[in-house]
C-alpha cells in the first residue's frame, strides 16, 4: 500500500518514494496605508495576496523509488500546466504551479550515482479567476 503524503497532478509524494520532511506555506494579506496628519496611517484591507508553498525532502534512490524521481518532477514542471494538489487526507487544495525544483546530491556510489538526493520545490497557487 502506498502512503501518499501529497499528490500534485499525477506526481505523488509518499513515504516509499519522494518523501518531504518539511513543508512551509505562506499566504500574503494586502493592506493599503493612507497617511493621516497627526495620527497613525489608516489601513484598508484590499484582499488576499499570493499563496506559496515550499517542500523540502530527501530521496534515497537505492533504498526506495529509484534515481528518476527528481527528473520526473522536473518533467511535470516543464509542462507548464497548473496542477491539482490533493493532501494525503483527500482534501483538494486547488491548482498550483511549480516555480522551481532544486536538487542536491551527496554520498556517491560507483559511476557517480548519488545515494542521497535532497530536493526542494517552490510552488504558488494558481489564480483560477485570472484566466479568461
Amino acid at each position: 500500500m502506498i502512503e501518499v503524503m501529497l499528490q500534485l497532478g499525477g506526481y505523488q509524494f509518499s513515504i516509499t518514494s519522494a518523501a518531504y520532511q518539511d513543508l512551509s506555506r505562506e499566504v500574503d494579506y494586502r493592506w493599503t496605508a493612507q497617511e493621516r496628519i497627526g495620527a497613525l496611517d489608516a489601513l484598508q484591507f484590499t484582499g488576499v495576496g499570493s499563496d506559496s508553498m515550499e517542500l523540502r525532502g530527501v530521496v534515497y534512490p537505492f533504498h526506495r523509488g529509484g534515481l528518476g524521481q527528481i527528473d520526473a518532477l522536473r518533467s511535470v514542471a516543464a509542462a507548464g500546466d497548473p496542477l491539482t494538489m490533493v493532501s494525503g487526507t483527500g482534501a483538494v487544495l486547488g491548482r498550483w504551479v511549480i516555480l522551481s525544483v532544486r536538487e542536491g546530491q551527496a554520498v556517491f556510489a560507483a559511476r557517480g550515482l548519488p545515494r542521497r538526493v535532497e530536493f526542494s520545490l517552490r510552488l504558488r497557487k494558481f489564480d483560477e479567476g485570472a484566466q479568461g
